[in-house]
Order: structure tokens, then sequence, then C-alpha cells
């Protein structure tokens, strides 16, 4: 987790030692997770150019929601917003209620009071239930697992 993992980078290691043992697994995450949220072991044909980005399942304490700008699940196959729910999600930032509001919306699909957070990175939903990673909403970007946000450096 931290950054987009990119699968042909990993033909060296395939080569040299296998999936098997260790096996490799994709962990997408974000810090508002406590860094992992969903996982995906790796297989042969991840590797081939245009396999995407799969990243797999929820974690057990969590639930992945793929949203339309108006709230609405997306249907397979159609790329969503990534909202993020469960007891492993945190409760917002400190100090900061505005940003607070705008990521930690109302969950409506769990239970009273809960909360989703609004990832801002993009993945469709494979038929067999598992995401896969696109990229991100906004012009954000990660540089070592650190958020930048691209209008905060033109200023």
């Amino acid at each position: 987790a931290g950054e987009k993992l990119e699968f042909g980078e990993l033909r060296p290691w395939v080569q040299r030692l296998g999936l098997d043992r260790p096996a490799l697994v994709n962990m997408y995450g974000i810090t508002e997770t406590t860094v992992h949220t969903t996982y995906y072991r790796v297989v042969d044909g991840d590797l081939e150019s245009g396999a995407g980005n799969p990243v797999g399942r929820p974690l057990s304490d969590l639930t992945v929601h793929l949203l339309d700008r108006q709230g609405r699940l997306v249907p397979i196959g159609v790329p969503g917003e990534i909202h993020v729910g469960g007891p492993g999600v945190a409760r917002g930032y400190l100090n900061r209620p505005e940003l607070t509001a705008e990521r930690f919306v109302p969950d409506p699909f769990g239970p009273a009071g809960a909360c989703l957070y609004r990832s801002g990175d993009l993945a469709r939903r494979r038929p067999d239930g598992s995401l896969e990673f696109l990229g991100r909403a906004d012009d954000q970007v990660k540089i070592r697992g650190y958020r930048i946000e691209l209008g905060e450096i033109e200023s």
C-alpha cells in the first residue's frame, strides 16, 4: 500500500521466486483506514500488459462501495469513487472540521450514524465482485506515500 502497484515491474521477482512462496499480495490502502483497505493475491495473468490493476476485496472490518457523483452505486464494470465504511475507518481529521465534513459522509448502507470515507480514488467492480483500481478522481498525486495536491504546489 502507499503507491499504485505496477504489475509489470514484478516480472523479475516472479522469474526468480515465483508467486507462491512467498505469496505476492497487492494491498490497496488509504491512511484513513490505517493504511490497508483491500487485498488481492497476484496471479500470473496480472503481469500481462493490459491486465489492469486489481486490488481485490475489502478487509474484514471494512466495506467498499463504488458511487457516482450523486452518491448512487455504479453497476459492475462502471467506474466509481471508492467509499469505505466500517469500524476500520477513522472518525475524521483532527481540528479539520470542514475537511472532515467533505470526506466523511453519511453511510446510506450502514447502521444509523455510520459514515463512509470518500477516498477520491476511482475503481470499477469486476464481474467476480473484486475491485480494479483506476486512478484518482482529482489532481492529487502520491510521492513516496505522501499525498500532494497539485494546486498547492501551483500556489
